[in-house]
């Protein structure tokens, strides 16, 4: 089997693999093709691949060449069109949002694995690249908010007096939410979360946080750890809770997805008018419409002395560790579809391989995307 490992576009400073990680899929006699310069925003120059046993080469020889095309982000324009039959695409393309980009896959008949589609197993906690960069976006988010906050984190006993620590919010207690919980504690502030899943009061309380707790909230076992819709009763009791704490905060950190939806709202604009000049929203959520009701994606909004940041890609500001977690989990999802002589096999009994799988012979395999297009 080739693998072609891909450069990204835009903005994007990761790379899908390191050189470590092409080092051991050569060992499992995969031929590895690296489209130049692909992981120099990395800090990863084309002569580290070479030295592991790698080919650097044109991106038109990676698409001419590889059966299997390794990339980050969804394909960028005319991609796709490049794309020949029986090659296999591996990206982290949103699926149960881009629906128009699984049925050109379709119409295309490509076959198409999607990482951010794994499912939520014991199995492929190993592979599972939404927690590894939800990791790196929590952390990142503490740290911008402390930056920007006019205020210590800290408790300070000083000579002119006690400097009180920061009030930090944690809307939503997924992997983002606890890296934030946790990194918010180290600095020193005093942090409160909130979630509608009952079993993220103990992890949240664990790392020495206080959970704001609402009662009447609706759970699903089948959601896979997943938050999912509210009852309007249940929204109504949880905003008055949220605009309460969000009053008394210098930190709000909005992590709070529904997958294949629109973000829920939690921080309208009425709630933004009680809390205290100089405070600071960071939203992760952005990408999908934003839990703060002012938060425009990748922009930073001022309104009356709160900064509001849009900011749904932290893990491109610390490409190398980014890089590193997710080449990790994308290797050890490769595995499962590398045979012994180093050939393609796509073993599709095993759930993970189909749970990721998109589309395939013209057919769409992961259940979840084929529920939410056949009822779109």
């Amino acid at each position: 089997m080739i693998l072609g490992l891909l450069k990204e576009h835009g903005d994007e400073t990761r790379v899908t693999l390191l050189p470590e990680n092409v080092k051991v899929l050569i060992d499992l006699k995969v031929k590895v093709l690296v489209e130049e310069h692909a992981g120099e925003k990395a800090f990863t120059s084309d002569q580290m691949y070479t030295e592991v046993g790698a080919k650097v080469v044109s991106r038109k020889t990676v698409f001419e060449k590889a059966d299997v095309l390794l990339q980050i982000q969804h394909p960028d324009k005319g991609d796709v069109d490049k794309i020949k039959d029986g090659q296999v695409w591996i990206s982290a393309f949103n699926p149960l949002m881009d629906t128009a980009l699984v049925k050109q896959f379709l119409d295309k008949g490509i076959t198409t694995f999607s990482l951010d589609s794994i499912p939520r197993t014991s199995r492929a906690q190993a592979m599972d690249i939404l927690s590894s960069m939800a990791t790196v976006s929590g952390h990142k988010a503490v740290l911008e908010a402390a930056l920007r906050l006019p205020t210590f984190f800290p408790m300070f006993m000083t000579a002119a007096g006690t400097i009180r620590p920061a009030n930090v919010l944690i809307l939503g207690a997924g992997v983002a939410g606890l890296q934030a919980i946790a990194t918010a504690r180290r600095l020193g502030a005093q942090v409160q979360a909130f979630d509608v899943r009952s079993a993220a009061k103990e992890e949240v309380m664990s790392l020495g946080a206080k959970f704001v707790e609402v009662e009447g909230a609706s759970e699903d076992k089948s959601a896979g750890g997943y938050a999912i819709e509210q009852t309007e009763e249940f929204k109504k009791k949880q905003q008055q809770a949220i605009n309460d704490h969000a009053a008394k905060s210098n930190v709000v950190i909005c992590t709070a997805q529904i997958p294949g939806r629109k973000a829920p709202l939690l921080l309208p604009k009425e709630a933004i008018d009680h809390m205290k000049p100089g405070s600071i929203i960071i939203d992760l959520a952005a990408s999908t419409g934003g839990n703060c009701e002012l938060t425009k994606d990748n922009e930073v909004v001022v309104y009356k002395d709160v900064t509001i940041i849009g900011q749904s890609n932290y893990p491109s500001q610390m490409p190398l560790d980014a890089s590193r977690m997710f080449g990790k989990n994308v290797l050890n999802f490769l595995k499962l579809i590398i045979a012994d002589d180093g050939g393609l096999n796509l073993n599709f009994e095993d759930n993970i391989v189909k749970g990721t799988c998109i589309t395939h012979q013209k057919e769409i395999y992961n259940e979840r995307v084929k529920s939410h297009i056949t009822n779109a």
